[in-house]
């Protein structure tokens, strides 16, 4: 009897250590769903208050990879801050528009290519005759940015002699710039122009010079299976070069109030040019 009672032990404890290895391919296939990590931030995750229904790229790109695996979707809502802490966790099985960086990838992994390209800017009072990093980078100067953003990590660089303040959200960030405690915020300049249309226009999205170009892509969790990464790649290249995200990007702009001609994405070729010009 202690045999079989040793050997039932050993079945469940490897039948357990299996199931918590079970790969991210092979858990979508099991469960019919794609979860995603959410972040309230438009254009890439948008959440109704009225019925909690959520829509921009990130979704439009999940529920466009759901279609493909012919499964569900779900949104689970996260923080840029806690993006990579959340696929470590296994809290969901990707991240859309997580900025690829050195740093992430070391805990992250990602598919390779772009899923955008999209210009750093700074939201400012309208006033303001701003047009350059450097006349940001002085002690006077605080701009806010979100903690563990790619941007934070840009503008922190840009300007090591303005003062940094972090916040956990980017609504946070905002919140303390429309309080007068910082005078600007840093972040994507096509989320940057969502937050100054709330406002009805009181502030203005600056771009400074030189360029500051970042590139977008979807995290995935570390794993031995290769699967969900790779297939990801191809799908995430072939919806770009079809013209796939676009499409998704300016329906979702239309469908929110702002004319699509003033939020553009930036292509790969318009990304390359102001990296030129800044050299």
């Amino acid at each position: 009897m202690k045999r079989v009672a040793v050997l039932a032990i050993a079945i469940s404890a490897f039948c357990g250590a299996a199931n918590a290895e079970e790969s991210t391919w092979d858990r979508i296939q099991r469960t019919g769903k794609i979860r995603a990590g959410c972040a309230v931030s438009e254009p890439w995750f948008y959440k109704d208050p009225a019925t909690g229904e959520w829509s921009g790229v990130g979704p439009g790109i999940a529920a466009k990879l759901a279609e493909e695996l012919q499964v569900k979707w779900e949104c689970v809502e996260t923080t840029w801050a806690n993006g990579v802490a959340g696929l470590q966790a296994n809290n969901y099985d990707m991240m859309v528009a997580l900025d690829a960086t050195p740093q992430r990838a070391l805990a992250a992994d990602f598919a390779e290519g772009s899923l955008l390209y999209y210009a750093v800017g700074v939201l400012l009072p309208k006033d303001s005759k701003i047009t350059t990093w450097a006349e940001l980078n002085n002690p006077q100067t605080t701009i806010g940015v979100a903690l563990g953003s790619s941007n934070d990590r840009a503008i922190t660089k840009l300007l090591p002699k303005a003062n940094i303040e972090r916040s956990k959200t980017y609504a946070e960030s905002l919140a303390s710039f429309y309080a007068g405690r910082s005078q600007g915020v840093g972040g994507a300049s096509m989320s940057l122009l969502f937050s100054n249309r709330d406002h009805l226009d009181k502030y203005k999205v600056v771009l400074p010079m030189p360029a500051s170009v970042s590139t977008m892509s979807i995290g995935v969790r570390k794993e031995n299976d290769k699967r969900w990464r790779d297939w990801l790649t191809v799908a995430m290249q072939y919806y770009y070069y079809r013209g796939d995200t676009s499409e998704i990007y300016y329906d979702f702009v239309k469908k929110r109030g702002l004319d699509p001609s003033i939020v553009p994405p930036i292509t790969l070729e318009e990304m390359r040019a102001p990296a030129a010009q800044a050299k």
